[in-house]
């Protein structure tokens, strides 16, 4: 790595008194995993690697499209035209802006099998998905593991973040001991604003750049809730765990035992994704195989099958999303059809 003193790149950075010469080095030394790069995660991705965090794990399951592009900072039209794993397509990009950095893409789904191994030595976690399940897992795992996570989310013109310091700060579980019930907003059902995705990462990123450099009286210890079009703000306290909480104060894990966990319905797309069956797929014996059905592509990181109304995105490792359907049963079927049990 280029020795700080003569590069310039973080010079404006440093000049800054809560980053300094330390701060930036302290940076370059780090290692944190963001899970998701969709639209929060990208801008995570983004302003992290600008910013000189040295290991930028990125974590995602799905691939770019055409509707990405309005608030997924790190992806184009020629992303969107190969369906480019994110986590690839994010790699791509960061190491035109910055070689200096370690990317390390990892094209997964987060389940408790694999959280110990996509998640090894890292020091803090940043929060790009899109549902609680994983959100919750994340926490089980950061909590049981003493390892700091920041929640972020944001939807319509709505944002939220929480800095989660196991032991020291209440985790998620204490906030929401339980799952929202019922209907709640999606970025499918009420759409949202790249300025509401932005505001939100840049709020986590510097709350992580906080963390990183050992600025630890500066955290913000409340859950912050913005809405950038109606002008609210909302603050809770969050700076001690919650009595009787089952991560901080019981130390009872069930999302990282895996207890009920079911198919996860994609955001925005009217997809299910199957990953339950963790096995190597050869995409071109795959592509040559499904040929006769309907349409295929391929390329080294996924394959395209589209026979209508029924569009199959096939991964490497055997895991699948169904775009068409929310009916797990109809996308367990088609799978079991075209690429076997």
């Amino acid at each position: 790595m280029i020795s700080l003193e003569l590069d310039e790149r973080y010079s404006r950075q440093v000049l800054f008194r809560g980053v300094g010469p330390e701060g930036q080095r302290k940076l370059a030394a780090s290692r944190v995993a963001v899970i998701g790069c969709g639209a929060t995660g990208s801008a995570l991705v983004s302003l992290l690697a600008r910013a000189g965090v040295g290991t930028i794990r990125i974590i995602d399951r799905d691939y770019v499209e055409p509707s990405n592009l309005q608030r997924q900072s790190l992806f184009d039209e020629a992303d969107a035209a190969e369906s480019l794993p994110k986590a690839i397509a994010a790699a791509r990009k960061v190491a035109t802006f910055n070689s200096q950095i370690i990317l390390e893409p990892q094209v997964a789904d987060l389940t408790p099998p694999n959280i110990d191994s996509l998640l090894e030595g890292a020091q803090l976690l940043l929060d790009g998905t899109d549902n609680f399940e994983t959100r919750y897992l994340i926490n089980d795992f950061a909590v049981k593991n003493s390892l700091p996570w920041i929640y972020t989310a944001a939807v319509g013109s709505y944002g939220v973040t929480l800095n989660v310091l196991p032991g020291r700060s209440a985790c998620l579980a204490c906030i929401f001991p339980d799952p929202p019930q019922g209907t709640f907003e999606t970025c499918e059902t009420s759409g949202i604003l790249n300025s509401t995705v932005n505001l939100a990462a840049s709020i986590a990123a510097t709350e992580a750049l906080k963390l990183l450099v050992g600025a630890e009286p500066q955290l913000r210890r409340t859950l912050l809730s913005f809405d950038v079009w109606w002008n609210d703000r909302a603050e809770i306290a969050a700076d001690r765990p919650r009595p009787g909480c089952r991560a901080c104060d019981r130390h009872e894990f069930p999302h990282l035992a895996g207890e009920g966990r079911a198919h996860i319905t994609l955001c925005g797309r009217n997809s299910v994704q199957i990953h339950e069956r963790h096995r190597p797929v050869d995409l071109v014996q795959m592509s040559e195989r499904l040929k006769p059905h309907g349409t295929v592509r391929h390329n080294d990181f996924v394959l395209k099958f589209w026979r209508d109304p029924y569009e199959m995105t096939l991964f490497p490792d055997g895991r699948a999303i169904i775009k068409g359907t929310t009916d797990t049963a109809v996308a367990r079927s088609l799978y079991a059809r075209y690429v076997g049990t």
